[in-house]
């Protein structure tokens, strides 16, 4: 009897100090367990509480009072799957005739309340097919991404959900993003994330960092061009765009509109064209926006017009010829000067760190999700790397990205250059690296031994 207290005693502290220290261990070994077992028997009480229930049909009322039973009770929303996950528990529930997929969304602070959980979020599938997904704990304190993401070209994992899901970045369905971050707001983690990420896909890389290069040049073996002052920018988005036009040519030679030809067959972008005469897809990653827009004389001026027109150019254009802009800085507003609203309204995907007023915030969510604004400017400035991420439908949640520092970025960059792709119009522009040292090489000078 005393050993079974003492197992018992150690399997309770055990559990009590891997919820404190490590909470997805605690969650896969004891949590998932408890949390689902709680769900199963206190899912048609929380229901009834939270007005999630419709009255039973009228003729199981007259059933009754014509054989003298009992009223039948209210009828909750049928349980289709209860699935278990690394970070908590996905719920799929088929709503009754009349209700609607916004009052559960409603009760999501009530159904994490009553169901013991950290979070709860709302999705309707289709119709009458809403998934709640339960976290068990605090997922973006310690972000762990998980080892399979399902690799699919032009799609990278960048971020954790505050959901558990693993956030995308897809640029085949969005093609055009912009970041947003005060300093220190976790904004370089961000983009180092997207980087080692898109350097093991077929891509060509386009870097546009006018802190001298501090950002990106450390990763430029993975770059197929780089350019570190305003100048030397101009010079690479006009190359961008007519490279642009020559892939636009290149799709209309191999258009084939002919009447035997089926129509899944005509190519309109570059995913249409065959493999052996696709044009590699293009990343232009511009670090700091506001860099290239800003100007203090008029020779400037006349600059910064040429820069922004070719970036609204490529933002309108380049989906096609596969060119997808990632515009990062702190502040992207109209005291950037003409033609930068008409840019930002190509700029489908927002995501935006922690920032320092709310009109930063409104510049990114504004005019797609009002309502990000508010989760934006709340984010805390001792969480570093959280964010808000949002696109054009007006839905939006919150992410943040595991903290890769730069030399695990360079060490990835390195790992695949041989994948860099040598772009004939972008050749002037390749950044000039010395070559890798051997792994046999010392990595330090032996000092002169004395006697």
């Amino acid at each position: 009897m005393t050993g079974s207290l003492v197992t018992l005693l150690l399997v309770v502290v055990t559990a009590l100090i891997l919820r404190w220290r490590r909470p997805a261990c605690y969650w896969m070994t004891f949590g998932v367990t408890l949390a689902a077992l709680r769900v199963a028997v206190r899912y048609a009480s929380v229901m009834d509480a939270c007005g999630l229930t419709v009255p039973p049909a009228r003729w199981r009322l007259s059933l009754a009072r014509m054989t003298n039973r009992p009223v039948p009770e209210s009828r909750v929303p049928r349980i289709l799957r209860l699935r278990p996950t690394r970070t908590g528990l996905v719920l799929r529930i088929k709503l009754r005739p009349g209700q609607d997929a916004f009052d559960v969304a409603s009760a999501t602070d009530r159904l994490r309340h009553s169901f013991g959980m950290y979070g709860v979020t709302s999705r309707e599938l289709r119709s009458g097919i809403v998934e709640l997904r339960m976290t068990g704990y605090d997922v973006l304190r310690r972000v762990q991404m998980p080892a399979e993401t399902g690799p699919a070209p032009m799609r990278i994992p960048v971020a954790l959900r505050e959901d558990g899901s693993v956030h995308y970045r897809d640029y085949r369905a969005v093609p055009h993003g912009l970041t947003l971050g005060a300093t220190e707001s976790g904004k370089s983690v961000y983009q180092r994330n997207l980087v080692a990420g898109l350097a093991a896909h077929d891509v060509a890389l386009v870097g546009i960092d006018c802190k001298q290069g501090v950002e990106l040049f450390p990763l430029a073996r993975r770059f197929s061009a780089l350019a570190d002052n305003p100048d030397t920018a101009l010079e690479l988005l006009e190359a961008l765009v007519q490279h642009m036009e020559d892939v636009y040519q290149l799709i209309r030679s191999a258009q084939r509109i002919t009447v035997d030809v089926p129509d899944a067959d005509i190519a309109a972008g570059i995913w249409d064209l065959p493999a052996d005469i696709r044009p590699t897809p293009v990343v232009v990653l511009v670090d700091e926006v506001a860099e290239l827009a800003l100007f203090a004389t008029k020779d400037e001026e006349k600059r910064r017009d040429r820069i922004v027109t070719a970036l609204v150019r490529l933002a309108q254009l380049g989906r096609a010829a596969g060119i997808y802009l990632e515009i990062c800085g702190q502040r992207f507003g109209s005291e950037l000067g003409k033609g930068i609203t008409m840019l930002r309204a190509q700029l489908t995907g927002r995501t935006a760190h922690r920032v320092n007023d709310e009109s930063s915030a409104n510049m990114a969510f504004g005019d797609i999700a009002p309502d990000a604004v508010l989760a934006a400017i709340q984010i805390p400035t001792d969480v570093p790397g959280i964010a808000v991420s949002g696109d054009s439908t007006g839905g939006w949640t919150r992410i943040r990205a595991p903290h890769t520092s730069l030399r695990q970025a360079v060490n990835i960059c390195n790992r695949h250059a041989d994948r860099t792709p040598d772009v004939p119009a972008l050749a002037a522009f390749r950044p000039a690296v010395a070559p890798l040292a051997s792994a046999t090489a010392p990595l330090t000078k032996a000092a002169p031994t004395t006697a």
